[in-house]
């Protein structure tokens, strides 16, 4: 039945299950769920400008798209020389950074951003910042307002100042937030309240997580998600709804988590053409529950019948030709294309899907662009390569509720 994200949310909210896994396609609103669910939450204040500055009474905190626009670079295009990574005062900011800053565990951002990218970029925050109150009043924030990034150059000498990879800029901001999210964990597992180094997060229910696996090869994308897994099973009391369009991210989740025995804690979230969704409980990984390959399959033939292909529908091509790749053991999914003009196709595809990342490229594809896809498209289903059978795991039955 179709629904709205608000209702979706909801649903979220009221369910008891302490994790609820959500996949969706890039675009179809997995970024606005996680807003409308913290609004659903603590509405108080649905104005993300005007935020509380004092931190008191959060009930959600949320991982997405709104957590990285609080980080945002000056270059220093004058003297070209002073480049740093500006922190956004807001409630998430101060209560993050000054809470870890009071506790002296700022460098565990450091080790993980390290861990997750290279250990010779080391990021340095400086040390506290004023700003103003509602009122006009200044008020003395003791918590960091910019980060700058130096880079080990050998011989012992490091430059500073320098501008990272946006790849790099997604990952510390993760680090910023798991570094917080597991200080508050083991403080919120402590049972007598005068215990606590803080009663800032005493009302804290709920983590929405979305996405977090910006640039990361999967090697690290897999040892993200046990992390976050073995923290999600150590946590008492906290809610977490986590989304994701990345079916190994999913999966790794999945079964980390154990929620093959779990009914109602797995979801695909998808956009009906009224502007509704559905949201469908699914039972098993993304290739044994779902079909995944079958859902990308049946997404493209939708837009080709409805004539509304998309920049990102390339994206969704070339995922179909590695999975298939993949499943049949081959070394590049390249090796797929046909083979008269596989270089041809292959640059195609390579181009179109890479830079649908861009917001500067229309999201229109030309006529050609549409018929390649169709091309492509008919050429694997098919060929040889194409496996339309994949086993679906029987739904087990519910063990305790995770």
């Amino acid at each position: 039945m179709s629904q709205s994200l608000t209702q979706i949310a909801q649903s979220l909210k009221d369910s008891p299950k302490k994790v609820q896994l959500i996949y969706a396609f890039n675009g179809i609103g997995k970024t606005r769920l996680s807003r409308v669910f913290r609004l659903l939450v603590d509405p108080k204040d649905t104005d993300e400008a005007t935020e509380e500055q004092d931190g008191s009474g959060i009930k959600v905190m949320y991982y997405n798209a709104f957590t990285e626009d609080l980080f945002y670079w000056d270059n220093d295009l004058d003297a070209d020389t002073n480049r740093k990574l500006i922190i956004r005062p807001n409630n998430f900011t101060n209560l993050a950074l000054g809470f870890l800053k009071d506790q002296g565990l700022d460098n565990n951002i450091v080790t993980n951003f390290q861990h997750f990218t290279t250990d010779s970029i080391t990021p340095l925050f400086n040390e506290e910042y004023t700003t103003q109150d509602k009122n006009g009043n200044d008020i003395l924030i003791k918590a960091y307002s910019e980060v700058t990034f130096s880079v080990a150059s050998g011989d012992d000498q490091s430059e500073s100042n320098i501008k990272i990879s946006k790849g790099e800029e997604s990952n510390f901001i993760w680090c910023v937030y798991y570094s917080l999210i597991e200080q508050v964990v083991e403080l919120l597992n402590t049972p007598d309240l005068e215990d606590r180094a803080t009663n800032k997060f005493n009302d804290l229910k709920y983590v929405f997580i979305d996405d977090p696996i910006s640039s990361l090869d999967e090697n690290h994308l897999i040892e993200l998600a046990v992390n976050l897994a073995e923290l999600i099973k150590k946590s008492n009391g906290l809610k977490f709804i986590i989304s994701t369009h990345n079916p190994l991210f999913y999966n790794v989740l999945y079964n980390e988590l154990n929620l093959k025995s779990k009914k109602d804690s797995c979801f695909m979230l998808s956009k009906k053409e009224d502007g509704t969704y559905d949201f469908e409980n699914k039972y098993g990984d993304s290739n044994k529950s779902f079909s995944y390959h079958l859902y990308l399959k049946e997404t493209i033939v939708m837009a080709i019948k409805s004539n509304t292909i998309q920049k990102y529908h390339f994206m969704l091509l070339r995922n179909l030709y590695e999975k298939t790749a993949n499943f049949l053991g081959y070394h590049e999914w390249k090796q797929l294309l046909p083979e008269d003009r596989q270089l041809y196709y292959n640059r195609i595809i390579q181009f179109t899907s890479h830079s649908t990342l861009s917001n500067e490229v229309v999201a229109e594809p030309t006529n050609p662009e549409k018929q390649t896809v169709k091309l492509l498209l008919d050429h694997l289903i098919n060929s040889k390569y194409w496996k339309e059978e994949i086993a679906v795991e029987p739904v087990a039955t519910e063990e305790a509720s995770i």
